[in-house]
């Protein structure tokens, strides 16, 4: 089963931006790939999803702010974060929507000045 590793995670200012990449250990070309992200104290949330022809949806909270793309020769997902708030703190997981065991250990993101 194809297992994912998220990277890029770090320290960012208010309005900054972060790139986050999420690589698979196999394939992902027919998957929808997602995004979530917990802060502390927090339950998982869904950020968005990348579907297996680059269709993209989105949390409100998070649209317009982010993009997610995709590079299926790289097995390669990434999370493109823009005008960061100190609320998109948190640690970014990715997985599979078909595989419920796929999460990556996560990224942790910090938006603080």
């Amino acid at each position: 089963q194809v297992q994912f590793v998220e990277s890029g995670g770090g320290l960012v200012q208010p309005g900054g931006s972060l790139t986050l990449s999420c690589v698979g250990s196999g394939s992902i070309f027919d998957f929808v790939i997602e995004w979530y992200r917990q802060a502390p104290g927090k339950q998982r949330e869904w950020v968005g999803q990348i579907q297996s022809d680059g269709g993209t949806t989105y949390t409100h909270t998070v649209e317009g702010r982010f993009t997610i793309s995709r590079d299926n020769a790289k097995n390669t997902v990434y999370l493109q974060m823009n005008s960061l708030k100190p609320e998109d703190t948190a640690v970014y997981y990715c997985k599979a929507e078909a595989l419920p065991s796929s999460w990556g250990q996560g990224t942790q993101v910090t938006v603080s000045s």
